[in-house]
């Protein structure tokens, strides 16, 4: 018997949430039901598990002591924390966003526990919003758990039809999937309908597209961790916009992710994942190693 609730695009998915008046987290949390034969209160409570792993990255990359691989970043999310706290946030939430998102990748780069959201390298983008928004707006884990929902949606329906894979798609399709998640559970949280929401995540991945991966030393720290902060700062704009506008835009969510993928395939070997290209290859450390001291203190100026 075909499953009543399951979609493999956002066409399907809108369907769905307009036949049974269903936000997007609503649809999501009855098709993870019915496929993983579970039930609601379980598979809210394995999200909810979810949800305090990405709080205790953000939480421990403020105050413990990181080794890093590479050492080629580390302490910025800190450093930005520290400004925000002495001289005031220059753009309000996305300040905080991004730093959070900053400290993920520094706790990823450690070895610390993260949730791959899609991946590693993308993995600051929604616990840094998320837990921003908890502080800011005071959600609770009903809310923010929803959200989640919501963002698994959206990836799943990238994943499903093009790629979250650096090594395939470039930097769009990691830290681009992310910051698309973030975008439509934003939109949700604050009450925007299904359209409204596939709107912001398509415009959170077309305001990227064709964003290279070129990891200085082949290591996921830098210029990983800024894009995360960059990711985390684009959907916060996306969904802004797509609220404001009622969702309007030109290019419906699915068509957005066909492009991507297309144009990740159409990006050089070089610049996807292999450290061969781009900021891997800039003069000033492309010879670096990872734990050198110039590695730590980022190359002679």
């Amino acid at each position: 018997m075909a499953k009543k609730m399951d979609f493999t695009n956002a066409a399907e998915l809108l369907e769905i949430c307009k036949k049974r008046r269903k936000t997007i987290s609503e649809v999501m949390l009855a098709r993870e039901v019915e496929k993983f034969e579970t039930t609601p209160e379980e598979a809210k409570a394995r999200m909810l598990k979810t949800l305090n792993v990405m709080r205790e990255s953000v939480a421990r990359s403020q105050t413990e002591d990181m080794k890093l691989l590479g050492g080629y970043i580390g302490g910025e999310s800190k450093d930005m924390l520290r400004r925000i706290k002495e001289k005031g946030a220059m753009s309000g939430m996305i300040s905080r966003a991004s730093a959070y998102a900053m400290g993920v990748l520094e706790w990823n780069a450690s070895m610390g526990r993260i949730v791959a959201a899609p991946t590693a390298g993308s993995s600051g983008v929604l616990p840094g919003i998320l837990v921003a928004l908890e502080e800011i707006y005071e959600f609770d884990d009903e809310a923010l758990v929803r959200a989640l929902f919501n963002a698994g949606a959206v990836g799943y329906i990238i994943g499903r039809n093009a790629t979250l894979s650096g090594a395939e798609g470039g930097c769009q399709a990691e830290v681009g999937a992310a910051s698309a998640m973030a975008a439509s559970m934003i939109c949700e949280l604050f009450g925007g309908t299904p359209d409204v929401c596939l709107a912001a995540a398509g415009d959170a991945i077309g305001n990227i597209l064709g964003l290279v991966c070129d990891p200085i030393g082949g290591l996921v720290e830098s210029p990983c961790q800024k894009r995360n902060a960059m990711g985390a700062a684009n959907a916060i704009v996306a969904a802004e916009i797509a609220l404001a506008t009622d969702g309007r835009t030109l290019v419906p969510f699915d068509e957005v992710v066909a492009v991507m993928y297309n144009v990740g395939r159409s990006i050089p070997y070089q610049l996807r994942e292999t450290a061969l290209g781009g900021l891997a290859t800039a003069p000033s450390v492309k010879n670096l190693k990872p734990g050198s001291a110039c590695a730590a203190c980022g190359g002679c100026k």
